[in-house]
């Protein structure tokens, strides 16, 4: 089985996992995403539009605005290419993203120093599975060859797996926010 093979199949139960951990969701993730985004105010954070059965960043978001944090959301230019990030202030008119994704439909584009991302699945070291297209991983290693950046990882607690297939490109999360912990992986 290549490593392409294993992401697929670890994909396919990741995604179960977080289906079922969604059903039974409380707003404790929300809160401990909105205190550590609180350590991070007054500064650029993007966040996500939540699409299927991801865990919804808006609440902590709507708090960091509220705090003096710009708020920003990424864009998809193109495949194969890192996303872009566009001024957001909640309650701003979104409009149809590629990939069935939601984004703002106007704002200056901002380079983020806070990025927070969804995943199908995490490990325990930082590392991330997303959907494949390799987005978040271009965004990141971009965003980190021309300045600091912190990626905190947003997640149910049911979507660790400490068995996933990674890649040399694959890029670290720093921080860990689920609804059960806050990991930080800098330590």
């Amino acid at each position: 089985m290549t490593i392409d093979d294993e992401k697929i199949a670890c994909r396919a139960r990741a995604a179960a996992r977080r289906a079922l951990a969604h059903a039974a969701a409380d707003d404790r993730a929300s809160a401990r995403l909105a205190q550590v985004l609180g350590e991070y105010a007054g500064q650029v954070i993007s966040g996500y539009v939540a699409i299927r059965t991801e865990i919804d960043p808006m609440p902590a978001l709507r708090i960091a605005a509220g705090q003096g944090s710009r708020i920003c959301l990424p864009v998809i230019d193109a495949p194969a290419t890192p996303l872009r990030f566009r001024a957001y202030t909640p309650g701003d008119a979104l409009a149809d993203g590629a990939l069935n994704t939601l984004e703002p439909a106007h704002g200056d584009f901002l380079r983020p120093d806070v990025v927070v991302l969804p995943m199908l699945a995490f490990a325990r070291d930082g590392r991330r599975l997303g959907y494949g297209g390799g987005y978040y991983d271009r965004t990141l290693q971009a965003l980190r060859e021309t300045g600091p950046v912190v990626a905190i990882g947003f997640a149910y607690q049911a979507q660790m797996d400490d068995d996933l297939p990674t890649d040399p490109y694959d890029q670290p999360l720093d921080l860990m926010v689920t609804d059960q912990q806050i990991i930080d992986f800098r330590r």
